[in-house]
């Protein structure tokens, strides 16, 4: 028989421990089944489960754990099932659920084990040679080194720590290996693509059983279709109601902010940031400014630019204030490949995507060639009438020479990206966003410059645009604001009428 087989039999021979059902006899949602299927099928070593809040997938692992310290499925001598969280108390959750199950087993099969929560959580198996453990442990490294688990549960691996969490995975794999064990890798999504759990889902590696219930971005948050697919435990009666999410979602619409978002992070299971620190625009407040159909090129056009290095992105904005329209270019260095480039930065072929997209482009060898480059950025708008051109004064010089050089003669307007022309711009930036008079194609350039862009406050309250993380490449976004900015400042001016009266 195989193991997922006898899982599967022996999990639904236990009763559920907690909650409107405690009592009941488990049964497994399609969803469940499917995953442990995958998780124990022959020649896999890792599984991944993403799913939405409050869809049992920790009771799910907790049940497997149960089974695996049994040996209802692996007779290895001493076996050690090791859960792993973020904090211990998130570990006790897991813990607490074992706990629960064990209470459903026959008074004899109970005798068999021991439940000790000091110094540590441990629940020792004391049948088939003894000797067996389920041990709680916290998201450092320092914990598991020296064990040699068979099998690893890491509950809400989207949300540890990241210098922590990635050291405990590390010394949590390492340790498999002495015992051909498995990992079990269950959590809500990450809050975006570079996390090493979003990786886990992305990379399609030998040995490793995906399983991710997320939605397409975009949608509205109370869309009941995408919630079905990010929640499929609300179809089966497995804890939150349909009509619940669907409320809760509307709530969320209507608080906006970081209410939305944290529900579409945690329920609708969605790569977007729950932090509540200030962001330049939310995910939903930057997806209003995509529109199928932008507006059509009228009037002057203002340039933003924000000059890279070796390392960064060079990008250009082109934003018509008299329509709203805004279109955004970004340029890398040839080297390293942009598939590289990817990777160094944490988002493996998303500017792979944005080439073939037409929104990135490769220039120059280790740097981009200023000049050249300019005169691309000006061929994007060949024949229409440029206002300004706007860029960072801290790069003035370089970027003046180049302008001269590529025989470029329209205005250009410096600014600074401090606290004081920071501060300006980005509010003017986000007056506009929210009148709605920045309107653009779906651009995952700027999809992705905004998802990393975040502000800080001085004192006084003014604002400075920085990076949420250090490989964030959220030049588009600097491009974008300093633009609108000058275009709103455009538009805010009185027009003239007619000359000046001279008097005799």
């Amino acid at each position: 028989m195989k193991a997922s087989t006898k899982a599967i039999r022996f999990l639904e021979s236990l009763k559920i421990p907690e909650g409107p059902k405690a009592g009941d006899p488990l049964k497994l949602a399609p969803f469940q089944k499917k995953f442990v299927k995958g998780a124990l099928a022959d020649g896999i070593n890792v599984a991944v489960l993403s799913i939405g809040r409050g869809n049992a997938k920790t009771a799910l692992s907790a049940g497997i754990a149960l089974g695996a310290v049994m040996g209802k499925w692996d007779a290895q001598p001493r076996r050690e099932i090791l859960i792993a969280a973020r904090t211990r108390d998130q570990a006790r959750i897991a813990f607490d659920f074992v706990v629960g199950f064990i209470q459903s087993l026959d008074d004899d099969e109970q005798k068999q084990f021991k439940i000790r929560r000091s110094p540590r959580l441990e629940i020792e198996y004391e049948a088939d040679g003894g000797g067996h453990f389920i041990r709680a442990i916290a998201a450092d490294g320092k914990t598991a080194l020296g064990s040699a688990p068979t099998l690893v549960l890491m509950d809400e691996r989207g949300h540890w720590q990241a210098d922590q969490g990635d050291a405990l995975e590390h010394a949590l794999l390492s340790g498999l290996g002495k015992r051909s064990g498995r990992a079990l890798i269950i959590s809500t999504s990450a809050a975006d693509d570079s996390h090493p759990f979003s990786v886990w889902l992305d990379e399609d590696t030998p040995g490793v059983y995906r399983q991710e219930h997320r939605p397409a971005p975009g949608l509205p948050a109370d869309d009941l279709e995408s919630l079905k697919e990010a929640n499929p435990g609300a179809i089966a009666g497995i804890g939150s109601s349909l009509d619940w999410l669907q409320g809760q979602a509307r709530r969320a619409i209507a608080r906006g902010g970081s209410t939305l978002t944290s529900f579409r992070l945690y329920n609708r299971n969605e790569r977007v940031s729950g932090e509540t620190r200030d962001v330049l625009l939310t995910v939903d407040e930057w997806l209003a400014c995509e529109v199928a159909e932008p507006p059509e090129r009228r009037g002057q056009v203002v340039i933003g630019i924000d000059l890279g290095g070796s390392a960064s992105m060079t990008a250009a904005a082109f934003y018509w204030p008299e329509t709203g329209r805004l279109e955004a270019l970004g340029t890398f260095p040839s080297k390293p490949n942009l598939m590289d480039r990817g990777a160094n930065d944490g988002v493996q072929g998303r500017y792979v995507e944005m080439n073939d997209r037409g929104e990135l482009s490769t220039l120059g060898d280790q740097t981009v060639p200023i000049a050249p480059w300019l005169t691309k950025v000006m061929a994007h708008v060949e024949g229409e009438a440029v206002a300004a051109i706007v860029t960072d004064r801290y790069k003035q010089s370089e970027l003046g020479e180049a302008i001269d050089k590529a025989g470029i003669r329209v205005p250009v307007i410096w600014r600074g990206f401090g606290f004081k022309d920071g501060g300006e711009d980005c509010e003017r930036f986000r007056r506009a966003a929210f009148d709605g008079k920045v309107l653009t194609c779906p651009s995952l350039l700027l999809r992705s410059a905004f998802a990393d862009a975040i502000t800080l406050r001085d004192p006084a309250n003014n604002l400075k645009l920085a990076k949420a993380r250090s490989t964030g490449r959220i030049d588009a976004a600097s491009a974008t604001v300093i633009a609108v900015a000058e275009g709103a400042r455009m538009m805010g001016r009185p027009t003239k009428r007619g000359g000046r009266i001279a008097w005799a």
